[in-house]
């Protein structure tokens, strides 16, 4: 039996087109999620870089995404050097990690960490064919007091000469 109400099934699909407009910009956007967003941070400067002139051979950054997002939206990134365990994602121990370079306190960011291991990711950035930065990923990672962890991923580069 067809309907007289004018527009009486109109809504449904209403809802079935908005529906897949949805479906369609959402699937537009999604490569754009898979990027992180940087910030600087430079409040790690001073517990993860060395002190003295090679200091300023450092920056440092974090983002909210993990470890895991960020190496796929580097995937493209063709100033990346990928030699045989460049970005393989290995868990570390905190001084592992962090290394002996800084001067944090090492007790403390162990007892932070716990028996929780840091994710790492190490490897190269290049500029016509010769290295310019060593890059570290560090997932998750201390917050500037060294009291809790925050669960996206700080990344350390190190400028070469």
């Amino acid at each position: 039996m067809v309907s007289r109400q004018p527009g009486k099934y109109n809504s449904e699909r209403r809802i079935r087109r908005v529906a897949a407009a949805l479906a369609l910009i959402g699937a537009t956007l999604a490569p754009l999620q898979s990027v992180p967003v940087w910030r600087e941070a430079p409040e790690f400067q001073s517990i993860f870089a060395p002190t003295g002139p090679r200091a300023g051979a450092y920056s440092m950054r974090v983002t909210d995404a993990d470890i895991d997002t960020v190496l796929r939206g580097l995937h493209e990134d063709p100033s990346l050097l990928r030699g045989q365990g460049a970005w393989e994602i290995r868990p570390l121990a905190a001084a592992d990690a962090f290394g002996k370079a800084g001067s944090y306190d090492r007790w403390k960011l162990a007892l932070l960490y716990g028996a929780e291991r840091a994710r790492v990711a190490r490897g190269a950035r290049t500029d016509g064919g010769r290295v310019i930065e060593s890059w570290s990923l560090i997932s998750p990672y201390p917050d500037p007091t060294l009291e809790k962890l925050e669960r996206g991923t700080l990344l350390i580069v190190l400028r070469l000469p």
